[in-house]
């Protein structure tokens, strides 16, 4: 995949045979945000643990590496999420269970495969040992007795610092670290002892926050330094319609300002506070306030209403969104339709979350299959379908 070079104007390149890239900037502008590589990602977290549960992916009929489908339909990128201590992915299997899932060394694996195939990677701490989002940001098992702020950001730091020089050692640097995820009120909130810091923005704690975050941003910084890969730091919230008000107060209040990326989840059936129609001016809004780089870290859209397991689906009871109904064709014409307004906005990238995740024998803690195979770029029997080449869409640099 080629890169893509973007300003708040014009996209940016030497080549201007590839419909994607435009002309070069005005040097003299300095407020200009010059984005090296448009991305198109995938979250494939789930990989892993489904091929170990019996899924599995083809392409032009046949079963294939799913990292190497992903290449050659055009990802760049791929994300990975990383748990503390995620025991329970094991003993959700009982007996059966043998290893963890979005631990180290699963990620470690999921990085080697996904650079095997020439893709860069973001790996995403989610500083938790299972799922952080905005509803549930709970403390990892082994940080629920501490109570002094000082303790915990060296906890982050020491954390971050170890994984990270683990994979570099590897020569598995991420090219692009994500420090917490879908933070919107903050991190670590619940499961901790009485005492433990105070990280909730939502109530206002901004100097604690901003110690945490810049403890981990701090390690990919000290880490970074002996590495041949220069890792970029993303920061995350969930719903554009929250951007303003965290990247703001992070900056402000909390004092985090050593990040190049600005990161926010938009599913538009969940997400309604900013339409489809309003996304492009919305993020160039982000681009020029911010003088960060903006990509979608999230988002997912179904294909049908039907499922293929007895999970229940997360999406589909929803109304579909005006045009785009849930068919192939309807959520291929989306995944364009969103990302032709980021790169119209001089935005960064779309990452889709987890289009692999197919049905299989793999279990989380609410079901076993996928919650979520009506959403991915597979059919029922694991076959590619239309929509996981909007990547290799030519998008027009010209608005």
């Amino acid at each position: 995949m080629l890169s893509i070079i973007f300003s708040f104007i014009a996209l940016v390149s030497c080549n201007t045979d590839d419909p994607r890239r435009g002309v070069d900037p005005d040097p003299e502008n300095k407020d200009s945000v010059i984005v090296e590589q448009f991305y198109f990602g995938a979250d494939l977290s789930y990989v892993n643990q489904i091929l170990d549960h019996g899924g599995q992916y083809r392409d032009v009929g046949e079963v294939r590496d799913p990292y190497k489908i992903f290449k050659d339909h055009g990802a760049n990128l791929a994300r990975f999420r990383l748990w503390h201590n995620p025991q329970w992915t094991r003993e959700v299997y009982g007996d059966a269970g043998t290893q963890l899932y979005n631990d180290l060394y699963d990620v470690e694996k999921s990085i080697r495969q996904a650079k095997a195939q020439g893709m860069e990677v973001l790996l995403d701490f989610h500083y938790s040992d299972t799922w952080a989002d905005p509803g549930s940001q709970r403390v990892p098992a082994a940080w629920r007795e501490i109570t002094d702020i000082d303790v915990l950001a060296d906890s982050v730091y020491d954390y971050t610092l170890k994984t990270l020089n683990y994979l570099n050692q590897k020569g598995l640097m991420p090219e692009l670290v994500q420090i917490g995820n879908e933070t919107n009120c903050g991190m670590m909130l619940t499961g901790g002892v009485d005492g433990f810091p105070a990280c909730n923005v939502c109530d206002g704690n901004w100097a604690n926050m901003g110690a945490v975050l810049n403890s981990g941003i701090r390690a990919v910084r000290a880490v970074s330094v002996d590495s041949d890969i220069k890792t970029k730091v993303m920061l995350h919230v969930a719903d554009p319609v929250n951007v303003d008000w965290w990247f703001e107060q992070a900056t402000s209040e909390g004092g985090v300002t050593d990040f190049e990326f600005i990161g926010f989840s938009y599913y538009p059936i969940w997400h309604t506070g900013i339409s489809l129609d309003r996304l492009q001016e919305t993020v160039a809004g982000f681009v020029t306030k911010f003088k960060r780089e903006v990509v979608i870290l999230e988002t997912a859209y179904p294909w049908t209403v039907q499922g293929n397991d007895n999970y229940n689906n997360l999406f589909g009871g929803e109304p579909p969104l005006p045009g785009y109904p849930y068919t192939q064709d309807g959520q291929l014409s989306l995944m364009k339709a969103i990302t032709q307004k980021l790169v119209s906005a001089g935005a960064s990238g779309v990452i889709y979350w987890e289009p692999a995740w197919i049905s299989s024998d793999m279990k989380d803690k609410w079901g076993t299959g996928s919650s979520w195979e009506n959403n991915a770029f597979f059919d029922f029997d694991g076959n590619t379908i239309p929509t996981i080449d909007y990547m290799n869409y030519e998008y027009d640099t010209n608005d």
